[in-house]
């Protein structure tokens, strides 16, 4: 075991060795192309289908809870890896200066980006990036964004247990078992190492966002494993994730675009 309690060679995993690698192997590699894939398919149906919304939110809730679930298993099954190993614990510390001001600032980024999303400056960006020959490089993370957001009650209702699914299964994964499965596989890494890589598979996952959005959430992704290396415990990135994608309920459906336009 390493300072942070994470596994420290794959024979710690056992029979679930193979598993556990193709597990992380899919988060990594497989996640970007699915996630593109559905979102796009999301996209195209938004002009025709009233419930293409709440549709995609419930594909949602099952593919990440089916992961959550599939690696828990995995896990279970791995005798020498327990449950301090992968965050299942109540912090045992309080997180480092560097973790602290890195969240304070995403908090900062968080309250900023709020208002401007109440005020309407989404639908105004959104409206923007229909200019010919404007905003084309920012176009993906944007749409992407406006795309997602509940506009009515019942899409609201369901995008509540959409955020929570996200903190709790997303921090699971991508900190709790990939940071795990990586350092057993790494035998050795270094613990910022082991913590680029979790930023950068984070960050593939939201390829559909385009570049903004693999840089904007694979910062967020580093500030999650500072908090989580620096408690020994998930507690705290899944109640900031959770937190982060639920102010999109304090947004007015006012406020937002009424058609999405299908990017070309």
């Amino acid at each position: 075991m390493n300072a942070v309690g994470l596994p420290g060679a794959l024979g710690d995993f056992g029979p679930a060795a193979l598993s556990a690698v193709v597990v992380a192997g899919y988060l990594v590699v497989g996640e970007p192309v699915v996630g593109h894939v559905l979102h796009r398919r999301f996209e195209g149906r938004l002009r025709t289908d009233d419930g293409a919304r709440r549709s995609f939110y419930g594909r949602l809730l099952v593919l990440e809870w089916g992961l959550a679930v599939l690696a828990l298993v995995v896990w279970l099954a791995a005798p020498g890896v327990d449950a301090a190993a992968v965050g299942l614990r109540w912090p045992q510390a309080w997180p480092g200066p560097v973790a602290v001001a890195a969240t304070v600032l995403v908090l900062g980024f968080v309250v900023v980006s709020t208002r401007a999303l109440r005020s309407g400056g989404l639908a105004r960006a959104a409206a923007e990036l229909r200019r010919p020959g404007e905003g084309r490089h920012a176009e993906p993370a944007v749409h992407a964004t406006v795309a997602l957001l509940p506009r009515t009650t019942a899409e609201r209702r369901l995008f509540t247990l959409v955020g929570v699914t996200a903190g709790v299964c997303e921090e699971w994964l991508y900190r709790g078992f990939l940071l795990a499965v990586v350092a057993a596989v790494g035998g050795g890494l270094s613990t910022p190492v082991l913590v680029a890589i979790g930023v950068v598979a984070f960050g593939l996952a939201h390829a559909y966002q385009g570049v903004a959005g693999i840089v904007t959430t694979g910062v967020l992704g580093g500030v999650m494993a500072g908090l989580y290396v620096g408690t020994g415990s998930l507690l705290l990135p899944v109640v900031l994730h959770a937190l982060i994608d639920l102010r999109f309920l304090l947004v007015p459906t006012s406020a937002l675009p009424d058609v999405v336009r299908r990017p070309t």
